[in-house]
């Protein structure tokens, strides 16, 4: 079956969600999750030098939970776990040409990581994510559901790209190729860092964070039309400014983290992220 008719009979049975169609659920639930896990059913993806989000994919994976009964997934009786039986751990093997460090990392059915990634333990790869070529899922790292990882990205240890998967409508995260996520830091709630960009350990960036650009002095926010945004090269750090507007915060000298873009990537930022080529 292609994805447009697959899509198109998936709405329906969203739609639907009645007992009576549980027979449709199970021939139908099986192919979608194998397009998630082999990468050619997105949450969101490319248009143009946009994003969109699949409505679809996001309320089909809220159905899946729905339908689920709790499964048994334990290794032995020293590790017991137990989780919906939609949502299995990925199938995976060595013809993936995913190089899973032992370690305790764990990667959710419906989603997808492309050959070349690397993942450091423990990491966790939620549903309906997306995780392009060759990029680095370090340790204590999350990969949110339904968050969209490009290709030769870096998550460094402890990093968080946030799960947007409800509503169904709003954009999940985004990283688009090549960026650097720094250490402890965290990207949330459908903020979008394009190409290139380098968010410095530390940084949190969430869809009520104003970011300030000393560089073009100026203030990114999320919009009512549109997400919180990270220009292509940029380089944020963490910085503070002071409280201004209240008169006890004004009087003790107290000071709101905020995220500020310092200057945009050259040449020289290029060498400082080299060491990941000799990592892989």
């Amino acid at each position: 079956m292609d994805i447009a008719q697959l899509k198109v009979e998936l709405e329906a049975l969203c739609s639907a969600d009645s007992a009576e169609s549980s027979a449709d659920f199970e021939r139908l639930f099986p192919l979608f999750i194998d397009g998630l896990n082999r990468g050619v059913i997105r949450a969101a993806e490319p248009d143009g030098s946009d994003w969109k989000v699949n409505s679809w994919v996001k309320r089909t994976i809220l159905l899946g939970f729905r339908r689920g009964q709790l499964k048994d997934y334990s290794i032995d009786s020293g590790f017991r776990y137990f989780d919906k039986s939609t949502y299995p751990l990925r199938p995976g093997s060595l013809e993936g040409s995913v190089r899973i460090v032992p370690g305790g990392t764990s990667i959710r059915t419906g989603s997808y990581v492309s050959p070349g990634v690397v993942i450091m333990p423990p990491a966790y790869i939620n549903v309906g994510a997306y995780v392009g070529k060759n990029a680095m899922i370090d340790s204590h790292a999350l990969v949110g559901s339904c968050a969209q990882v490009g290709e030769r990205v870096h998550v460094s240890a402890a990093a968080q790209i946030g799960g947007v998967l409800e509503p169904v409508g709003a954009l999940p995260v985004i990283i688009e190729d090549d960026v650097l996520i720094g250490g402890n830091s965290g990207v949330y709630e459908g903020t979008v860092v394009r190409r290139r960009a380098v968010i410095g350990a530390g940084v949190i960036l969430t869809g009520s964070t104003p970011v300030y650009d000393l560089v073009h002095e100026r203030v990114l926010r999320k919009s009512s039309s549109g997400p919180l945004e990270i220009p292509e090269n940029a380089v944020v750090v963490p910085g503070s400014r002071p409280v201004l507007n209240n008169g006890f915060g004004k009087a003790q000298g107290l000071h709101l983290v905020c995220p500020m873009i310092v200057k945009y990537r050259d040449e020289r930022t290029d060498s400082a992220t080299a060491l990941e080529d000799a990592l892989r």
